[in-house]
């Protein structure tokens, strides 16, 4: 199984017009799905006055979690095109909401599907692609005389310190590649004074 995956390294944003109906899209990078919600909610906040905020993301190394909202739009016509952008260019842990303002004319589902599409791909295009690796992430609680120790013990294995708390107990929160988090787990449990948990 491949942990590596292509993501966006940084928010981007895109725009289409077609008879006076205007899409605003914009595409964010995901940490976690826990994300999804708090930018669509900013996102109806700064844009209130628009018609339809359509969105549709993926997430997950092979992109297995993924969604599509038409928001009021004619069914398969927005939310599908959207998520069909994102599969097409190979990303996942990717969010993509494409914000209409009517223009007065109706466009049909064809109209729709381009427009909704070319917005899409107009944000995406303008992205840094990147390739990252899965992680899994581990606390590690230890008294402070074994900091220097711990610390010396990360950097040679290559774990990403998150989070820390350098204090009379210390707290560490790491990431390792998924595949070595094995390897990982059974070396440090074996230390002695130090808690070793999967977050």
């Amino acid at each position: 199984m491949s942990d590596i995956f292509n993501t966006i390294a940084h928010p981007t944003e895109g725009f289409y017009k077609d008879k006076g109906s205007r899409f605003l899209a914009f595409a964010y990078p995901l940490v976690s799905e826990n994300q999804i919600d708090e930018i669509r909610a900013d996102l109806r906040k700064r844009f209130h006055d628009a018609r339809h905020h359509v969105y549709a993301f993926r997430f997950g190394a092979k992109g297995e979690f993924y969604r599509a909202s038409d928001d009021g739009e004619p069914a398969n016509s927005s939310g599908q095109p959207v998520l069909g952008v994102l599969r097409s260019y190979e990303i996942t842990n990717v969010l993509t909401i494409v914000v209409r303002y009517f223009g007065g004319t109706k466009l049909g589902v064809p109209g729709l599907i381009k427009a909704y599409r070319s917005a899409a791909e107009d944000a995406l295009f303008k992205a840094e692609i990147i390739t990252q690796t899965v992680k899994q992430k581990f606390m590690l609680s230890f008294e402070y005389a074994k900091l220097s120790e711990i610390l010396k013990l990360l950097k040679t294995d290559g774990a990403d310190i998150l989070e820390h708390n350098y204090e009379i107990t210390c707290n560490i929160i790491c990431a390792v590649r998924e595949r070595d988090s094995s390897l990982f787990y059974e070396k440090y449990s074996q230390i002695s004074g130090l808690k070793t948990e999967k977050v």
